[in-house]
């Protein structure tokens, strides 16, 4: 006799009537055992009672409202590609109309893009004016940043020392951060091997 009872996924098989080479030792057992004989018959009743259930199908329409509910992740360009066409008239003439449009748009932009663009001194101008707003805005940022994390003085001593300074800084950060990280993972390789 076996020593141990039949799992749920073998009365399963026995309740469903399979056939097979796996399925003569599970019968006998249930002949030997009044514990499994007691479960493959509360089983088979539990099996003919849903079978007297009636059977309900889910009305017209109920997938459609449940995908509704379902957040799908939809791509960036997919969502883009969509929101264009959207904005793209159904009608032939208004399409034609939408597409001289925009053909007339894109023309006088590149006109003036390269009017500005063949005004050297113009573009210089534009040029350092965005660099300064770019420069102001690091900085402020910055100050923001590191006055939140280290406090007002250690901004002012990192400007005072300038940008060599905290490049240098920095490349010691990392530099320390590398050997440690190193350090760490040879500790971790040779507990591993100790233990």
């Amino acid at each position: 006799m076996n020593h141990r009872h039949l799992l749920p996924n073998e009365i399963d098989l026995l309740v469903d009537g399979e056939v097979g080479f796996g399925v003569a030792p599970l019968q006998a057992h249930i002949a030997e055992c009044a514990h499994c004989r007691s479960e493959l018959e509360e089983a088979r009743q539990i099996a003919a009672l849903l079978e007297e259930l009636p059977r309900f199908a889910p009305s017209y329409g109920l997938a459609d409202r449940v995908m509704a509910q379902v957040p799908v992740f939809v791509p960036w360009h997919v969502a883009a590609r969509d929101a264009l066409r959207g904005l793209v008239p159904q009608s032939r003439p208004l399409r034609a109309m939408a597409l001289a449009g925009g053909t007339s748009f894109a023309a006088v932009l590149s006109a003036a893009l390269l009017w500005v663009l063949a005004r050297g001194d113009l573009a210089s101008l534009a040029g350092g004016l965005a660099g300064d707003r770019v420069r102001l805005a690091v900085e402020s940022g910055g100050r923001v940043i590191i006055g939140s994390l280290l406090g007002e003085q250690a901004f002012v001593a990192i400007a005072q020392a300038g940008t060599g300074a905290v490049a240098l800084a920095a490349a010691g950060f990392l530099g320390a951060a590398a050997v440690a990280l190193i350090g760490l993972r040879k500790l971790a390789t040779a507990s591993r091997r100790a233990s």
